[in-house]
This record gives C-alpha cells, structure tokens and sequence, in this order.
C-alpha cells in the first residue's frame, strides 16, 4: 500500500520526467483542482483511487507547485461531513473538483451549480438526478457511472446460483445515497423469482453493521449481498470478518472485497474510473465544457472469485460459474 506521505508527493515528485512539450502546453496561470473523497485519509482504497487519478493528471503534464494545486478533503461518508467539506472546497474557487462516489457528487451539487464536476464511482446517474442524460448531461457535471441499479438483480441470482441454499439474504447499502435505494429496488424486483427473502441493512455505522448482521445470522440459509456505496465500502473490513465469523456467502460490489477475503464480486474496475476522470479533468481545464462531456459506463463487468473463501464455506462451486469468473483467487 503507497504510505501517506508518497501519495502527498506524487504528483510534485515526478516534473522531471515528464516530456518538455507537455509542461510547455500547460504553463500559464496556476490551476485549481479540488478533491472531494468518503474515504478517511488512511484508506487503502481511496489512496488507490486517487493515486491512478493524480498519474494520470502527470503524464497530461499537470505538475503540483508549477500549473496546478489540489486541494483535497477526505471524508467519513457521513453526510454532515460530507457537506461540509463540499462547501470548503467551492469556497476555495476551484476551477474543476473530482467527486469520488454519489457520497461526494451529491453535497457538491448541493453546494454549486456552476463549477465544474467531474465525478468517479457514481451509480445510475440519470436515475439519481445528477445528469439530465449520459449523452448530454446538461449542467455542471460528468464523469463515470459504476453500474445501472439493474446489476443488483444480477447479485442477487449469482449469489443463489453458488449457494443454492440461500433463502435469505441480508441486503447492506447506503441510504444516505440514491444508488443505496436505487440497488435495493432493483434486487426486490428478482427476489420473489427466486423464493428469497430480503433484509436490508443499513450503514450508518459499524455498530448498526455488527448488530444487524448478528441478529440476521442466528437463523439459517441466510447470504449477504454488500452494494456500492461509500458508506459500505469503509466498513468493509468489519463486513468481511463478520460474513466469515457466521459463513455467511456473500456477494459484493467490488474486486477488493474478495482480495480481503470476500467470497465473490461483479462489478467494474474502479480504478480504471479515476484514470479516466483526470483525462475529463484536463480537458475541462483546457475549456471544454461538463455539459458537453458524456457520461460514460464501464465497457466490462469483471466475476472474481475467492476459491480459498468458498471452501471454508464448504461450498462446491458450480462449474458454470468458475468457467465465467474473469479472476480465480486460490
């Protein structure tokens, strides 16, 4: 994991390097870039989100203490301090802000209508008001959208489909968030095709997490299914340790959840999001315009599985579905 100081220094660190006819392009007037993150500052995740946003902003050739300042705020996910630090950061008058996640688009548009947003990590977009549509947006902000809330029925049936046994399943997302009600509609809508039933969890903090799940254990054939969100996403340490303390399958949004021991996820490659938004980035700093930037999805959904996960579980895997997972974890 990159240490906190390295991340500071990154984009200052590495000017040298960069091509010459880049740093001329971008001489002038110093810009500023406002960053707006759920994560707390010593998340592995957000810092590596963030990381692939800030290289990508280098080899545009935007280089901290010579054309541009960042100016970033990391967050709780909490809606009170997500607000908060969204006003902080307009206030500064940047000339374009990063949004990472629905956490950090929503108090920003909140908090302005006429700086430019480039958000990341967004679930249906359209859906959730944020943009009038994907092709033309029509305000302040663009970006990259995650998922449509329709993947949540595909959870939902991948999760029946490696643990047959499920009849219930425990639904955790962020309600603080349009894609939290947005991903629960969408796996109640498959739920009764599939005899299971749902309870949602809500995330407000890690003890409203513990006890939920806790009381939703001590009966049996029970599954998790773990949406996007922020306010999920910074209790996953907790999420993962309690689905295998009670062998709980689970199901989740993200790769990383699985790295750390998670059974499986479905979803896109997060990162790759952030590499992207700091190409809209530069070329809103260069004068184009959010509402003339379209709303991009992710071109492919990735399967990974945690094979070391799912025989703890004592779950036999079907074949249909290891020969789909895009990434076997052994």
């Amino acid at each position: 994991m990159m240490k906190r100081r390295e991340f500071i220094t990154l984009l200052g660190g590495a000017a040298a390097a960069w091509p010459l006819a880049a740093r001329a392009q971008q001489r002038g007037r110093v810009r500023r870039i406002g960053v707006l993150s759920p994560y707390p500052a010593d998340d592995a995740e957000g810092h590596a989100r963030l990381t692939a946003f800030a290289q990508a902003l280098q080899q545009s050739g935007w280089a901290v203490g010579q054309n541009v300042q960042i100016d970033y705020r990391w967050g709780d996910g909490k809606p009170a301090t997500m607000r908060q630090y969204a006003a902080e950061l307009i206030a500064l008058a940047p000339d374009v802000v990063l949004a990472s996640s629905s956490a950090a688009l929503a108090p920003l548009l909140e908090a302005t209508r006429t700086v430019p947003i480039v958000f990341a990590g967004v679930g249906d977009a359209v859906a959730a008001g944020y943009v009038e549509s994907l092709a033309q947006p029509g305000g302040n902000a663009t970006g990259f959208t995650n998922f449509e809330y329709s993947i949540g029925g595909k959870w939902l049936e991948l999760l029946k489909e490696v643990a047959p046994q499920v009849r219930r399943a425990a639904v955790l997302r962020d309600a603080t968030i349009a894609a939290g009600a947005g991903q629960l509609g969408a796996i109640q809508s498959v739920a009764p095709l599939l005899g299971i039933e749902l309870r949602p969890v809500g995330v407000r903090d890690a003890g409203e997490i513990e006890r939920a799940i806790t009381a939703f254990a001590r009966e049996s054939n029970g599954g998790l299914i773990v949406t996007g969100g922020a306010g999920v996403a910074t209790n996953r340490g907790l999420i993962t340790k309690l689905a295998a303390r009670y062998r709980l399958p689970a199901i989740y949004a993200y790769r990383y959840y699985v790295v750390s021991g998670g059974l499986m996820s479905y979803g896109p490659d997060n990162i790759d999001q952030y590499r992207r938004a700091a190409g809209y980035v530069d070329r809103i700093l260069k004068g184009e315009k959010p509402a003339d930037l379209p709303v991009q999805a992710p071109t492919k959904y990735e399967l990974v599985i945690n094979l070391k996960t799912a025989k703890a579980l004592g779950l036999d895997l079907p074949a249909t579905v290891l020969t789909r997972a895009d990434e076997v974890i052994e």
